[in-house]
């Protein structure tokens, strides 16, 4: 460690570390007074603006937590959500206080600069370190305040940390510039395919003749959900396909979970053959992956539907644009009920309409589409590559920063 640069435990550097609390909602609204929730605090920002408006009451039985200018604010509890952080900015007249899910840091200024931990929070290094503590079941995650009192912190002296500070800032500031220009650029990227998939599934299309997905389906084709309780990693098992593994590129093995497969037992009707389109039905719905050859005698988890279209009336190159487009997606975003988890039901599903034109037809579609996926990609690819590459870059920068390399 650099010359003059110390390890302390966070309980000795913060004149305060602790949870919110479970405020009652109780009593009338006032625009002065508001609560702040995990789903307001980022890396990036707070959103004081969306913060839920509370009573005068709600807000004066919970003084304690109370916030000021300088408190770092982390989540604490839930999955996926533990280490979002950010420093809390006074609002002027608006007041506010924290919840449960999210713990209070309260820095001792005299020894250790808000800015400097947030940056430490957020560092692979201070994510690895709460990640550390983390307890619980799967759905209530939680990293006690007791962990964190405990947790090392790498401190140099005060006037070091704020230089560290300006110097990180500066840097930031710059790549947070590339990164909106990046995303601006993926942004246009998707907006033309959208636009040209529109444009190519309009419904008032001449000679788009409809049908529902229950009557273009292949006969072996059920519309059936996976796997609903798949169980535990097994190695060498049976690949399965969940959720998480969808995306833009085709789904091989490489990557997919591995289970008994007596797990699979009963669930013959979604048993993959390979070149299924796979639909997400819980959580992101509407998400489509398509299936390799390889994935043959592989299955799928309870939020997956596989589709097999009948090639005389549909080109599952067709269906798969077509799933893509707002014409079907909109459908799907219709029928999507919930709100803890947000899913389609099967009888819903069965009654998507499709356009079916004669098979020579889409095979012109296709083809067109084909061309123009080829231009579109790589500029999407670019782009993706440039934020990964960003976000390395920010990493790099933190951990040059607190192991004392950063001039």
């Amino acid at each position: 460690m650099k010359a003059g640069w110390q390890v302390k435990p966070l309980g000795e550097v913060c004149a305060k570390i602790t949870q919110g609390p479970n405020p009652k909602y109780s009593g009338t609204s006032d625009a002065k007074f508001a609560v702040l929730k995990t789903k307001d605090v980022y890396d990036n920002v707070i959103h004081y603006e969306r913060a839920d408006q509370i009573s005068p009451e709600t807000f004066h039985a919970h003084t304690s937590a109370i916030l000021q200018s300088g408190d770092l604010l982390l989540a604490i509890v839930g999955q996926g959500s533990i280490n979002k952080c950010n420093v809390f900015e006074d609002q002027g007249e608006r007041k506010f206080i924290f919840t449960r899910a999210l713990g209070l840091l309260r820095p001792k200024l005299d020894q250790l600069d808000s800015y400097f931990l947030r940056y430490f929070l957020q560092s692979a290094e201070g994510k690895s370190s709460v990640d550390a503590g983390i307890g619980g079941a799967s759905g209530q995650q939680v990293v006690t305040t007791t962990y964190l009192k405990a947790l090392p912190i790498p401190l140099p002296p005060l006037d070091e940390q704020k230089r560290i500070v300006a110097v990180l800032d500066e840097a930031f500031e710059r790549l947070d510039r590339a990164r909106a220009n990046a995303e601006a650029n993926l942004a246009d990227a998707r907006e033309l395919w959208a636009s040209v998939l529109s444009k190519e599934f309009a419904p008032d299309r001449p000679g788009f003749t409809t049908q529902t997905l229950n009557d273009l389906a292949a006969d072996d084709c059920s519309l059936s959900y996976g796997i609903v309780q798949p169980g535990d990693e097994l190695p060498e098992g049976l690949p399965i396909v969940r959720p998480v593994d969808l995306g833009p590129d085709l789904i091989t093995l490489d990557g997919l979970k591995r289970i008994a497969p007596d797990r699979a037992r009963g669930y013959d009707r979604t048993r993959l053959k390979g070149g299924e389109l796979l639909l997400c039905v819980r959580g992101t719905t509407g998400l489509t992956a398509v299936a390799s050859e390889e994935l043959a005698g592989a299955n799928v988890t309870r939020g997956i539907v596989p589709i097999r279209f009948d090639e005389r009336r549909v080109l599952s190159r067709f269906a798969e644009y077509q799933f893509a487009s707002p014409f079907i997606q909109d459908q799907i975003a219709a029928k999507t009920y919930g709100a803890a988890l947000m899913q389609i039901n099967i009888g819903d599903l069965r009654k998507i309409i499709m356009a079916a034109p004669d098979i020579e037809t889409q095979r012109d579609t296709v083809e067109k589409l084909d061309a123009i996926k080829q231009e579109v990609d790589p500029l999407s690819v670019l782009m993706k590559s440039r934020l990964n590459d960003l976000d390395d870059l920010r990493q790099s920068l933190l951990q040059k920063a607190f192991s004392g390399e950063l001039g």
